[in-house]
């Protein structure tokens, strides 16, 4: 019988929440504890009787994070490093926010030999590999650090790999539309206004790269007074002419990709609520929503536009990454089966 490897969460926000209760519902992983620097309403009712997390040992990112929480009146079992000082973890998920993770690394991950998983908002060369479940799953044997790219990565990723098996990709333009923040993020908005992204290309082309190296492709954003998801616009050439039939059926033969009609779902709005009716935890919508009646195909053309639910998308691969990071499961698509069996993947 296989050890479950022992895993902590550090950081208990949007992604890190939802990935400790994704861990929760794995018979092969053990969540052993939750760190977090902040006593806030989130960790409270995470751990309160009727949260998902109830019964979880709560560390403290730090010894001042201790000494506010035990300032808080809430009970705290001691410092994260108290608990890697004690060899009780096999693997960290960080889910702290952008430019902690590297520091992390630096002042306490290195200290102690345990091996990590990154999220995207940290640079892609705090680790040793940029992870996808259908891509590199392998390339994270044996490795100590790896990374979760964003939400809005994750997704391309996981529609153009889709193209490019099937039919071969030779460049992509993608024009993101993002939303201002997330729905509980009350302090920074949303704008009124669309701001632009000043990169040229914006970051997610490039972060596409560190996963799929040989890619051209070619990314602008701008950001919109939304909370409720990305939208991404991308027109792909492929290496030779397809028809929309083939395209439909690589979509609807890839997992993880969900087809929805656009007259039907016409807004992003419509589609979280779709997804409220489902009983969903959080809304949570973990597969990439292609609008199957916006799909155009002209030639080696392929013209769409996909959803992303960005509170949700990357939590299925960091469920793989800590199978293959720990080794308990060497083959991708049963630890993918494996992943959307417990979450309710879609397909």
């Amino acid at each position: 019988m296989k050890v479950k490897p022992k895993v902590v969460v550090n950081g208990i926000g949007t992604i890190g929440k939802r990935v400790a209760h994704a861990i929760k519902l794995q018979d092969d992983i053990d969540l052993v504890a939750i760190s977090s620097k902040v006593p806030n309403n989130v960790i409270k009712t995470v751990l309160e009787p009727n949260g998902f997390l109830y019964g979880t040992d709560l560390y403290a990112s730090d010894l001042e994070a201790y000494n506010e929480f035990k300032k808080a009146g809430m009970w705290v079992n001691g410092t994260l490093e108290d608990l890697l000082r004690n060899g009780a973890v096999d693997v960290i998920i960080d889910c702290t926010p952008e430019g902690i993770g590297a520091q992390n690394k630096k002042n306490l991950y290195e200290k102690y030999g345990v091996k990590v998983i990154f999220q995207g908002g940290e640079k892609a060369d705090v680790a040793e590999t940029t992870f996808n479940s259908f891509v590199n799953y392998e390339e994270a044997f044996d490795k100590t650090y790896v990374r979760v790219p964003s939400c809005n990565t994750t997704s391309l990723i996981r529609t153009l790999y889709t193209l490019d098996q099937k039919f071969g990709v030779e460049y992509v333009f993608v024009a993101l539309a993002r939303r201002a923040n997330d729905p509980h993020e009350y302090k920074k908005g949303p704008i009124d206004a669309i701001e632009y992204d000043l990169h040229v290309p914006s970051h997610h082309s490039i972060d596409v790269k560190t996963v799929l190296k040989h890619l051209n492709i070619f990314s602008l954003a701008v950001k919109v007074p939304t909370t409720k998801m990305h939208v991404h616009m991308l027109d792909v050439t492929l290496k030779r002419n397809v028809s929309y039939e083939e395209i439909i059926d690589a979509f609807e033969k890839q997992t993880r990709i969900i087809f929805l009609e656009g007259k039907e779902y016409p807004a992003t709005s419509v589609i979280i609520e779709k997804f409220r009716d489902y009983l969903r935890p959080r809304n949570d919508i973990w597969e990439v929503i292609v609008l199957k009646d916006l799909v155009h195909v002209e030639n080696n053309k392929v013209r769409y536009i996909q959803a992303v639910h960005q509170e949700a998308v990357v939590i299925p691969e960091n469920i793989d990454a800590i199978r293959a990071i720990t080794g308990i499961e060497k083959d991708k698509w049963k630890s993918i089966e494996k992943t959307n069996k417990s979450l309710g993947i879609l397909k």
